[in-house]
This record gives structure tokens, sequence and C-alpha cells, in this order.
């Protein structure tokens, strides 16, 4: 039973998956070359970009690819002006590599007034002498190493062999002026150094250093936890291959070496160097606040020519045999210490913690019960650190080029809103893995930690972004820590992270020529080489609506919005966050159709092409984890709001409308190898709601979180032999881990569709398995289905019309506003208008009272506004003209405040006249 038919047919509701699978189709057999003025692949596409000289989407992507050229136009559209970026984004295996440019002692050319890096848009000038910044209009010197001479159509005799000229991604290799800068000392620093700082106060760039900290105390030991860490560490140190490898070879580059620490009450540093009898011998740091490094020789060493020694130390840790155990541990001093252990390098550190750190730097107590928080002013402290040294260590670490990464397998609440901000400010990555079970989560753990430290990563990074003349940087949303300079500090940076930023207007911008956005971020990389990534973009500006919301990209948006509003947790309550994100959705519809639409209808709701879905993944925003209504602990909140928040944007959109396929109905040919291209075709998407299911079939749904395979109860014994060979619905095994490979076509069907997301995403997330009405994880599968009224809130068709009857109030109340003002003007400009509006108002009084009359119509008027936004009782401001019995001093703001609605008109009365009115509703 699938409930009363509604109003609505579900069919001829606006979904996202038309579009996905038309333009999949369309980037399949084409490449998508970057120059400006076309629309972009989504990012849900597999395509390959050729760089001409703007950078491809997949490292920058922005709101719109047609700016309004005025501040004024940007807020009647409604659209954000933001930019995602991801500098190291994964390429296509048929892309061409971002090049690297050689700069040798002088550096790469920037320009003398912005500091931007040169680029493709850039012009040349008095016979290539100067050249002139796309960004800043400024003329700069050429240095003599760097000069040529231009061509007739003034470009450099060189052009094509200048690799900076020619792509808009390129990596520069910077001198030694670009070093990291080691930061200043502190009155009360958390560690002892134990490495001397350069005189120069530049480090010289070297291959990234990894600490590998693991929690060896009661309860990581007895849940397997720490043994689960130290078998997979191995495995993935020394290249065992398991299912979940995407890559061979080794995991870290071959000149880094390891350090290994270990915690409980104590810290304890490891001699790894090479011995006779392969045995690591141990140090014990006993005072918890006064850390530092006891050894020199042998912290670090090369994993290869130690591998018997690291072998025998991570084989014993997981057992507690020979060893006293402890129930506490102090997780606060064992970052202390890697951050003590890699101070003036820089690096990357890996924690294994399972337990709340109730001693030593950053001591805890447990946390209470935090329900009765939820929907007051005090909602806002759960998602801040409870303890000030949290904080202190992830700035100290960010500040050292360090990004730390956390392996969560706690089995009681850890307090992740102050753990987890060290991962956060650093740039480092959180895992969680509640309750950890070893059969359960060990894979994943493993697949986790492949990516951890295979994918493209960055130490000692830093951030900038720039923008041409007319725009300016407001604000940034990510992990990252933002320093007094506004640049971006990132211990690492790696290819799954992405920043957002906000832009807004200075000036006006011409429509005849471009607008600009240049990230560059200065890193060094796991090799050992300083860099500058720089990832630039040329945008056509447009004076028209029409053309603002024609090449709108809903992707960024939506990105933007839930970064924004999950960056708001900590700061305001949830609730009022899903209000703000509803204008927000709201404000966009209502620009276009006031600007592009306005002749449509009041029954109908308009939504232009470009953001056909845009309602849909606002309400899904409202369905995550971070954001949902319903009671979610407080640690699973921080968890999901620290990944929204770097997530890349087609893990978002992924993450936010989870991909639905049903395996029972694959074709014969669907997601097999072609016999003559060997390409594999995937099966189309579902929607994401019950109502599309049927009681007989298989489903999986996929949230970039965890898979969850669904089994209707009357699926065919068949389907249920060739996938999972049994031969009924009640013997399949749902503590299954993977599918088993089975010798039929529907099992390698399956498996290619996983080989196919894990070779996407770069690993493998938890696996579950739900039969109807019988598993727990049904309720997974439920809460994934965001077109159905789940998650405390509402279905996807009654959220349509939610946000239908907003946008209908709004047009009333600017309606009533427009004839308000209109009145106004008359009375104001012209006795005989005034009269005439008295004598309609029914006055037979004598004209020393007329103004009294007026003052009743207006009054009559403001009441009308007031019925049709739906507000039984109007809230008169003091100050507004409707309380003045005289127009003779008009005030210069008119405040209208109608429940939630607020119009705001900046215009003196007495300059109506010459001037429109400037209206922007909040």
């Amino acid at each position: 039973f699938k409930g009363l038919r509604a109003a609505i047919e579900p069919t001829s509701i606006p979904s996202p998956l038309d579009t996905i699978e038309d333009d999949k189709e369309q980037w399949e057999d084409q490449t998508y070359g970057t120059l400006p003025g076309g629309h972009v692949p989504l990012s849900t596409s597999d395509y390959v970009a050729i760089d001409q000289g703007n950078s491809s989407p997949r490292y920058m992507r922005v709101s719109t690819w047609n700016v309004p050229s005025t501040s004024r136009l940007a807020s009647d559209c409604g659209i954000p002006l933001a930019a995602i970026i991801q500098p190291f984004s994964d390429q296509d295996p048929q892309e061409e590599p971002v090049p690297v440019v050689e700069t040798g002692d002088v550096g790469p050319a920037r320009c003398a007034q912005c500091r931007a890096y040169i680029n493709p848009w850039c012009k040349w000038v008095a016979g290539g002498m100067r050249w002139k910044c796309n960004l800043c209009s400024h003329e700069t010197e050429v240095a003599p190493e760097y000069f040529c001479n231009l061509d007739a159509n003034l470009n450099r005799l060189d052009h094509m062999q200048r690799l900076e000229l020619n792509k808009g991604t390129i990596d520069f290799v910077v001198p030694d002026e670009y070093w990291a800068v080691d930061p200043p000392p502190r009155i009360s620093p958390l560690f002892q150094s134990v490495i001397t700082p350069p005189k120069s106060g530049r480090r010289q760039p070297k291959p990234m250093l990894y600490v590998f900290a693991l929690d060896v105390s009661m309860d990581a030991i007895k849940s397997g936890f720490t043994l689960s860490a130290c078998m997979n560490l191995l495995g993935v140190l020394y290249n065992s291959q398991s299912e979940g490898d995407t890559k061979s070879g080794l995991c870290i580059p071959p000149e880094s070496k390891i350090c290994i620490i270990t915690y409980d009450r104590t810290i304890h540093f490891y001699d790894l160097s090479p011995r006779a009898n392969d045995t690591a011998s141990m140090l014990v740091i006993p005072d918890l606040e006064d850390i530092y490094v006891p050894i020199r020789n042998g912290l670090f060493v090369d994993p290869q020519a130690c591998r018997q020694t690291i072998t025998n130390l991570l084989a014993g840790l997981g057992s507690p045999d020979g060893r006293p155990i402890t129930t506490e541990a102090a997780l606060g001093s064992a970052l202390a210490a890697c951050l003590a252990a890699l101070a003036g390098s820089g690096g990357q550190v890996v924690v294994f913690a399972a337990v709340i750190p109730t001693i030593g730097l950053g001591a805890l107590k447990s946390p209470d019960d935090d329900t009765t928080l939820y929907g007051t002013d005090k909602e806002k402290t759960l998602f801040t650190p409870r303890h000030g040294t949290w904080e202190d260590l992830a700035v100290q670490c960010a500040e050292e080029g360090i990004g730390v990464s956390m392996f969560l397998g706690q089995s009681r609440p850890i307090d992740v809103a102050s753990v987890g901000i060290v991962s956060s400010l650093t740039g480092g990555e959180l895992f969680f893995h509640p309750r950890f079970d070893p059969a359960r989560d060990g894979p994943v753990l493993r697949s986790q930690l492949h990516r951890l430290l295979s994918r493209t990563t960055a130490y000692s990074c830093a951030m900038r972004v720039r923008c041409s003349n007319g725009l300016r940087v407001a604000q940034h949303y990510g992990n990252f820590y933002e320093g007094p300079t506004s640049d971006l500090i990132l211990g690492t940076f790696d290819a799954d992270k992405a920043v957002s930023v906000s832009l807004e207007h200075t000036g006006t911008l011409n429509d005849s020529t471009f607008a600009f956005l240049q990230s560059a971020v200065l890193h060094t990389t796991a090799a050992g080489q300083r860099r500058v990534r720089v990832c630039n973009v040329g945008l056509q500006v447009a004076s028209l609506a029409g053309s603002v919301f024609r090449y709108a990209d809903m992707e960024a948006v939506v990105s933007h919005m839930v970064r924004e509003g999950v960056s708001q947790m900590s700061r305001d309550r949830i609730a009022k966050i899903q209000e703000r994100l509803t204008e927000k959705c709201m404000a966009v519809l209502l620009g276009y159709r006031r600007l592009c639409a306005a002749n449509a209808q009041a029954s109908q709701l308009i939504i232009p092409e470009a953001f056909r879905a845009l309602p849909l993944y606002t309400l899904a925003m409202f369905k995550t984890k971070s954001l949902k209504g319903r009671n979610v602990t407080t640690d699973v909140r921080n968890y999901h709001s620290h990944k929204v928040r770097g997530m890349s944007v087609r893990a978002i959109m992924q993450h936010l409308y989870p991909g639905l396929l049903a395996l029972h109905d694959l074709d014969d040919t669907i997601a097999l190898p072609d016999a003559n291209t060997g390409r594999i075709r995937l099966p189309s998407l579902m929607r994401d709601s019950y109502i599309f299911m049927e009681s007989y079939g298989i489903y999986l749904i996929d949230n970039e979180e965890m898979m969850v395979l669904w089994i209707g109860s009357d699926a065919s014994p068949r389907l249920l032999k060739d996938l999972f060979d049994v031969d009924e619905f009640m013997q399949v095994d749902t503590h299954l881990t993977q599918l088993p490979r089975l010798p039929t076509r529907l099992s390698m069907q399956v498996h290619n569709i996983l080989a196919h997301r894990r070779a996407q995403r770069g690993w493998t997330p938890k696996f579950l398995i739900a039969r109807r009405n019988m598993d727990a994880a049904e309720i997974e599968f439920s809460d994934m289905l965001v077109e159905d009224q789940n998650n405390a809130a509402m279905s996807y068709l009654d959220y349509l019309c939610h946000v239908h009857r907003l946008i209908n109030q709004e047009v009333r109340v600017l309606l009533c506003l427009a004839l308000t003002m209109t009145l106004l003007f008359a009375m104001h400009s012209s006795p005989e208008g005034l009269r005439r509006i008295i004598v309609a108002s029914g006055h037979r009084g004598s004209s020393d009272d007329a103004w009294e009359s007026a003052g009743n119509v207006r009054i009559a008027y403001l009441a009308a506004v007031c019925s049709l936004s739906s507000c039984k009782t109007p809230r008169l401001v003091p100050g507004d003209p409707v309380l003045r019995s005289s127009l003779l001093q008009p005030p210069s703001l008119y405040h209208v405040c109608c429940g939630r609605v607020q119009i705001h008109n900046q215009c003196k009365l007495r300059d109506l006249r010459h001037r429109s009115l400037s209206l922007s509703v909040i």
C-alpha cells in the first residue's frame, strides 16, 4: 500500500535525474573545452576536459558562469555569488597532467600591485617590456630573464612554449623565498621542540613525514580497534592487496619516513632503527603536561629499510600480553607529542582513538545528556570545543604545516566537537566508526586508510583567492585555519578537499569584458618540492537577468549553501539555519519569477531550468545528519558537519541525493563490458522514494558514506540465488560486508557497478543489507529516500507546495507595497491627487483635517499588505511614516514588518519622482 493518491502526480514533479542522465550521455563521447561561453558538465558526469586557458570545473566551479554586472542585479536574481575550489582534484586518466613550470631563482612572474600570478588572460604592452594584470589592470615590468619580443598580434614569440600562458591550471616550482616560514615562538608552548629552527627562519622542503599514533587503552584493545588498525596499517604500508585497493604500488613516496607513537596514561616513543633482533625499543614520557621528544635517531625511519622491526612492533601492539592495560588515554598529550616530533618540518599525523581523553592536555569530562539543549540558545554550544587546548593544538599544528587525520572507534561518546576541531582546522579528515566491530568495520578502515595515504596530498599549505576589480572575496567556508593575513592555512590539502568562497561586488563590471578569479595554493608536495598550484577562471559578465540564470550552476549553489549552513551551527540554532536555507531557495525562484516570468499566473510555480531541482536539494539539506531536526547524537552531528564542510561538489551532490538503482531490473547488456569497445554502460538512477519501488525488487542506494542493499519481501528466489546463492528471503546473511562473487550475470553486473563507484570515490564505504520489515539497517535506507516524509522533515511534494506558498506571499506583498508607494507619491506630489484620494476615502470634513484622512487611507493600505502576507496583527515600527500625522518631513526609510517578511526602501520620498524603487526581500 503506497498511500492515497496525491493531488499532484509524483512523476510530474521536477527531478534532477533527467538532467543528470542527459548530461552523462552528452559528455560520454565528446571532450569539454574550458573556454568561457558555454555550459559546463555536471560534477556527476565522467568527462574529459581540455585546458584552453580556463581551469577545469574539477578545480573551480562558480555559481553562475555569467557574473551579474552590478550588485543590484545580483541581489535581484537571488543567486549567491560563490566559487567552489578543489585545487588538487583527481583528473580523468585521459586528461593531460597539470603542467609543472620551473621558474629558477627569479620565481614566477607576479603583478607588482595585487600579487596575482601571470596567466593566459594577461596582456603584453610596451613591446613586451611590461604585462598588464587581468585582475587589477596594473602594468608590471618584465624581468630581463623572462623578456621576449612580441609578434604582430601582440603575443610573445615564445607564447606556445610558455605553458603558463596557455593553461588555466599550472604548477610553479618556486625558489627559497617561498619556503615555509617557522611560526613565532609562543609564551606557553605545548611541547619542547627537538629541532633547532634554521637561522633564516625558512624551512627547506623535504619529503613528507608521517606519524602514526595508536590508542592502546583497555577499550581500544578489547574492541579489536587497535589490532585492526595495526594490521591494516601493515597491509597498506607494504602493499598487501585487498578488494578495496584501487592503486598499485607504495602508498607513500619512497623518500618519506614514518614514526610510530602509542599512548594510554603515558606517551610511548619507539626507536625503530634496525637491530639484530628486529625489536623496537620503547621510551616512555610519564608527564602528560610536559611533552618532549626523547630521541632523535631512530624516531623517523624508512619503512622499507626497517620493515621487519615495524612489522614486529605493530603485530604485538594489539595484544595485551606482557604489559599493563589502563582504561584512560591522553589523546591531547599524544597530539602534542606528534606536534613536537614534526615541529620544524611539517607532515601528516594519523591518529587512532577509542576513548574520550579524560587525562592530560585538554582533559574532558564525559558529556552529559544534551537532548535538552536542542531548540534553546545553548544549542550552539554543542558544536564548539569544551576546552580551549584543542583549538590551540589545532592552530599550532596548522602553523607548523601539520595535518591531523583521526580514526575514531569509540564505544561511548568521545566529544567530536572538541577533538575533531584539530582535524577541521588543519585540513585533515575524520573517520567515524562508533561501536567498532572488526568484522564489519575492518575492511572499511583498510580502504579509508589506503585512500588517505595514497591520494594526492600536499602539506604546509597557504591559500589565497583573488578576483578582478569590481569583486571581492567576502567569506570562506571549509576545513582550514584563517590566519591574521586572511590567507587560508592548511597543514595538509588533499585531492578530496574543497573550499567555498562567497563574492561581493565592490563596483560595476563592464559587460563587454570578462571577470576573473584566481586561486593560488603555496604548498610542499609529498615528494618534497615547493610549488604553487594556480587555478584561473575567466567569466563572462551579464547585464541581463536571463543570461545570469541561463548559465547558473545549481551544483555550485547547492554546495555553497549547505557548506554555509553547516558552518553556522556554532553560531545559530538549527531551526533558524533551516529557515534561512528555505529563504535562500525562495529568493532564487522569486528573482527568476520577477525578472524573467513576471506575466506568469499566481497559481503556477515557475522554476528556471538551471534550478529545477533546487527545492529538492534544499529539502535534502534538512535531512542530512548534521542539520536534521530529529534527535541525533552530538558526535554524529559534528562528524557529518566536518565531512560536509570539506566535501567536493560531486560528493555533496551524491550525498544529498543518493543514487538509487533497481538491481532486479537490469537488462542483459547493462553494466557489462561492450564486446567492441570494452566500456561499461551503467544503469540509470531512479527517484529516491518508496512510491517508485516495488515489494519484489532489490535496490542499492549509496550516499557516499554508506551503501545499503534493500531486499523486498517478495523478491524472486531466482534473484536471491543469482546474487546471494540462497534460495529464500530469510536465508540472506545480513552480516555480509561484501557480496559474494558468483558465476551469474546478475552477480557480475552488480560487482561491476560497485567497482565503478569504488573507482570514482577511491575507497569503499560501509555496506549494509536490509530486508524489508526485518532489519534495523532499513532505517538508514529509509532516511536516504529524501523525497519521502522522514528525518523530521516534509516530503518533497509538501515542501514544494510550501515554497510556492511563500513565493506567492512575497509576490502579493511586493504588489501591495508598490500600490502603497504609488499612493504616497500621489499624496505628496499633487494636491489634486490628494483631494481625489481623500474624496475616495469618504472624507466629508474641512480641509484642515485632510492629512488625518490621508493617514487613515495609508493605514488601510498597510492593513491590506498585512492581510495578504498572512499576518494577523501588523507590527508598526516606531518612526514609520504610517504613524506620522504629517508628510511635510518624510523619513528616509519606510520599514513595514509583516511577520517574517521585511521590505526595505532606501529612497527618500521627495526623490521618488527621479529614481525607481530599490526593493530587497529578506
